[in-house]
């Protein structure tokens, strides 16, 4: 290559390496309303104590008494009771819960609390008492 090839290289390079260094920079400049919006995407989602440390700011409160029937079943039952998944009977469905029903609350109960078939132990609510998952069952049967 002619010393005037490598010349024009150079000046090549050179100019290639000018504009982006001029972008990068121009990259940097970025506003106050839009730092906000990047510290706000980035900000961490919790906070670790040391033990012995006081969190600054506390967790929502944990319910103060047992949760409704209604509730646990909006919570952890709606998912499969309301659509059927996994063969469970549809609230509301009378022929579905019939055979279930005439086996006794009793033992709706102890499938409620311990599983039975496709239905987990608690559906999913290990920290429902037993006397929350009877409401949730009653709840269930008050739509028959």
């Amino acid at each position: 290559m002619s010393a005037k090839g490598k010349s024009l290289g150079q000046i090549m390079v050179a100019t290639v390496a000018a504009l982006l260094f001029a972008s990068a920079a121009q990259a940097l400049e970025v506003s106050e309303q839009e730092k906000a919006a990047i510290a706000e995407r980035i900000a961490p989602v919790g906070d670790v104590y040391i033990d012995g440390e006081a969190p600054t700011q506390t967790a929502a409160a944990e319910p103060s008494g047992p949760r409704s029937g209604e509730q646990v079943y909006n919570t952890y039952c709606t998912a499969c009771h309301g659509t059927g998944a996994a063969g469970a009977p549809k609230m509301g469905d009378a022929a579905a819960w019939g055979p279930r029903v005439d086996k006794g609350m009793e033992t709706l109960t102890k499938h409620a609390i311990n599983g039975f078939n496709g239905m987990p132990a608690k559906g999913t609510c290990m920290d429902c008492s037993d006397d929350e998952i009877v409401a949730a069952i009653e709840h269930m049967l008050d739509a028959l």
